[in-house]
């Protein structure tokens, strides 16, 4: 993969609950937040990518009505629509925008205020088959995909309750987690937490929250005309939209990664063991026990020995979500695919602080969309970066 395309920018908002703003509101912070980080002017912005939002979800022109309100005129714009995989996949689409001369500097930007208004209406089959028999969220979907799980491999619940602890101990270090998460958490915490859809705790899930996030994707030669000193390449990406749509009986447990793993290393020319952190989509522990297999870090269905046995620490073997995850620091609705990408490149930046990860030279960040019925997650999406 070509690997003229770069990341030289981030910004996030603090990730809070029932924050009284609105998407705009929170876009515009770290829309601004993003100018004042970089140092670059608002006229040198000729793209944008939206990602879709929870509390916006009526509005067909989301994206259109960012571009008013952030005064920028771009000669690229995308509306991103691939639930947790939209900011990765948007980076991938930004990047191939600049190769093909569309814009040249483009921000990907992401905002949700989900716990003020919830608006989405997913339609399709959930209102005749899914929600009669009960299935009215992720946790109820994922509590079924857990029992398949512990069915055909078993279950370690002091896995699931250290992937917790660890990435608890990485939000007590991050100033933009949420308030409500940042105290301490224990393994008797984990296991005594009640039961949603067994087998799955409270503390295997997210909380919703408000927030955003935004990256500045550009070409390596812009950066360097612009005076951007920090960058970090995009060295490789894949994505899978319906895995297993085509098959009545799917395996719940496989999931699309099994496909595009092997692609996105290809592209990057790199292994499992090139990469130093790993920044999964983390909704529920669960997805991360699976993502660690399907990337080749540990054999199928060994997933909870290889979480036992491997510090995931910011100062271990193979660095997990170091800025808490979504289930620590808080899932900012459908700005929550950011929330991990903009660690990563912070990571890369060499500005993560208390938990600055050793050598940050490399970075998987993925993106899950979509929960069906029956089958396992429908948008897998794999960014892999380098410096």
């Amino acid at each position: 993969m070509s690997r003229d395309v770069v990341i030289a920018g981030y910004s996030e908002t603090k990730i809070d609950v029932r924050t009284g703003r609105s998407a705009y509101d929170l876009g515009g912070e770290a829309f601004a937040l993003l100018l004042q980080s970089t140092g670059i002017a608002k006229a040198a912005i000729d793209g944008l990518s939206v990602n879709a939002s929870i509390s916006e979800a009526p509005n067909p022109f989301f994206a259109v009505y960012m571009c008013e309100a952030l005064g920028l005129t771009p000669s690229w714009i995308n509306f991103s629509g691939l639930g947790g995989a939209s900011s990765v996949g948007a980076v991938a689409r930004a990047a191939a925008a600049i190769r093909d001369g569309l814009c040249e500097v483009a921000v990907v930007l992401a905002a949700d205020a989900q716990t003020n208004a919830n608006r989405s209406n997913y339609g399709a089959y959930r209102g005749e088959f899914q929600e009669p028999t009960g299935v009215l969220s992720p946790p109820a979907s994922f509590g079924l995909l857990m029992n398949r799980y512990e069915h055909q491999f078993g279950l370690k619940c002091e896995a699931l309750g250290q992937i917790a602890i660890t990435q608890r101990e990485h939000a007590l270090l991050n100033e933009n987690a949420c308030p409500k998460l940042k105290k301490p958490l224990t393994m008797e915490e984990y296991l005594a937490s009640r039961m949603i859809a067994d087998p799955l705790r409270l503390l295997d899930c997210v909380m919703v929250c408000d927030g955003a996030n935004a990256v500045l994707v550009t070409s390596a030669q812009r950066a360097h005309d612009l005076g951007l000193k920090k960058t970090v390449r995009i060295a490789g990406y894949a994505e899978l939209t319906n895995h297993g749509g085509d098959q009545a009986l799917p395996d719940i447990t496989e999931s699309g990664f099994t496909k595009i793993a092997p692609k996105a290393f290809a592209r990057a020319g790199m292994t499992p063991g090139d990469i130093r952190m790993f920044h999964p989509y983390d909704d529920f522990t669960i997805a991360v026990v699976m993502q660690l297999e399907d990337f080749g870090f540990a054999a199928r269905g060994k997933g909870c020995d290889y979480v036992l046995a491997t510090d995931l620490s910011f100062k271990g073997k193979l660095p997990l979500n170091t800025g808490g995850g979504q289930i620590s620091a808080g899932q900012p609705g459908l700005a929550g695919g950011g929330l991990n990408l903009v660690e990563a490149v912070r990571q890369m930046f060499g500005e993560g602080g208390g938990r600055q990860v050793k050598d940050a030279s490399t970075a998987l960040v993925t993106g899950i969309g979509v929960i069906p019925y029956g089958r396992n997650w429908t948008v897998s999406a794999a960014l892999i970066l380098e410096q």
